[in-house]
């Protein structure tokens, strides 16, 4: 059960799932409290000191994050949201450049199917995927199964050079397109 002194809410977009971050801070207690998918993970009922930070993990990778609590004057209080050391925003550019993520609704099921470029490592609704590798004639291909169906997420170079190599996920042969987060 959620406390009543939220005070600050985040969406973390990681290769195994999206995750709610909700931090509930009593500033005449000095109570924190961590939820994260409405989960509490830390709870301190007594700080005397009512800034500093909150550190645990997320996701199955155990991802580190810190809450940062900031004094910003009188009794007003900022909340930031550190992941894997970078503030939040620098984290989700920085996994915009090395993931890639689509949304798909298979055999009426939705799926969240991730790929992390940088070991090529496939993700679907939380799950590492089994996938089969192979060098094709204009750059390669990953295979893996959703359900009965057959994945493959083909890599080919965009004959570009700032937009390196473009990566397409194929459902059954067809083209499924890219989401933003």
């Amino acid at each position: 059960m959620l406390c009543g002194d939220v005070v600050a809410m985040w969406e973390v977009a990681l290769s195994d799932g999206l995750y709610r971050i909700e931090f509930a801070h009593g500033t005449t207690t000095g109570k924190r409290i961590v939820y994260v998918n409405r989960q509490e993970v830390i709870r301190k009922d007594w700080m005397f000191k009512l800034v500093g930070k909150e550190t645990f993990t997320v996701g199955g990778a155990n991802t580190k994050a810190t809450i940062n609590i900031e004094a910003v004057g009188g009794f007003a209080y900022e909340y930031t949201l550190e992941i894997d050391g970078k503030n939040l925003q620098k984290f989700i550019d920085n996994r915009a450049k090395t993931t890639k993520t689509w949304l798909l609704k298979v055999d009426g099921e939705d799926f969240r199917v991730v790929l992390e470029k940088d070991t090529m490592d496939v993700w679907c609704n939380g799950q590492k995927m089994d996938t089969t590798g192979e060098f094709v004639d204009d750059g390669t291909e990953t295979h893996f199964a959703v359900g009965d169906h057959e994945c493959c997420i083909k890599a080919t170079s965009s004959g570009k050079k700032k937009s390196g190599i473009v990566h397409q996920l194929l459902l059954d042969g067809e083209k499924i397109p890219a989401s933003t987060q």
